[in-house]
Parts: C-alpha cells; structure tokens; sequence
C-alpha cells in the first residue's frame, strides 16, 4: 500500500511523517543549525530516535538533574514516558528518524525558543 507522507514546517526545521498508523509513527526530523526542540515530556508517548546524520546534542532530564549526551550518525536513544528531553542542533543541521507510539498531540512543552511552552 502507498502512504501519504506529511511535511510539517516547524521554527527550528521541519518534520515528514512517512508511517502513521494505530500502533505508531514514524518520522524523518530535520533540525537546523543553531536550533532546539522545546524542553518536553510526553505522558503518553514513547519514542525511539536514530540519528542519520549531524550531531545532536541531547538533553535528559530536569535541569537540576541535566545530562547531556552527543550522539553521532548511527547513534540510537529511547524515550520513555515522563522523560524530559530536548533535542539541540548546535553544531551542524541534525537529521533523525523517530520511531514512536501514535500520540503525537501528547507534548508537555517546558521550556520553548519559539514561545510555545504553555
């Protein structure tokens, strides 16, 4: 069966879902350099990430708690729910495949560059 693919144009880059279905999501996530994701949870949602290529800096945790993790092409990281992460692009434009359960409204923006965190 052929899929229509979804592009969505986001402050810090852009996303195209390619697989959505009842059971999950995936997603090619184009970061650009000098850009970050908002500092999130999700309740819900699960999440796997690969990434393809750039360096991402990845934030884990409450900022009293930070770590901070820079994964390189072929590196992999799973989100479970409640995590705090933040996905940063500080180096060079970050290209990842995300692999994640289907709630993608499930998004507890903490902290945002763009004035999104409610």
């Amino acid at each position: 069966m052929l899929n229509k693919i979804r592009q969505i144009n986001k402050p810090w880059g852009q996303e195209i879902v390619w697989a959505e279905t009842k059971d999950y999501v995936g997603k090619l996530i184009h970061i650009n350099k000098g850009h970050k994701l908002s500092r999130q949870y999700h309740k819900i949602k699960e999440e796997t990430i690969l990434v393809k290529s750039g360096t991402l800096r990845l934030e884990v945790g409450a900022k009293e708690y930070l770590k901070e993790y820079d994964l390189l092409e072929g590196d992999c990281f799973h989100i479970t729910p409640n995590t705090i992460h933040r996905f940063c692009a500080l180096i060079n434009d970050v290209v990842l495949l995300e692999v994640s359960t289907p709630h993608l409204e499930d998004v507890v923006r903490l902290e945002d560059d763009y004035d999104r965190a409610k």
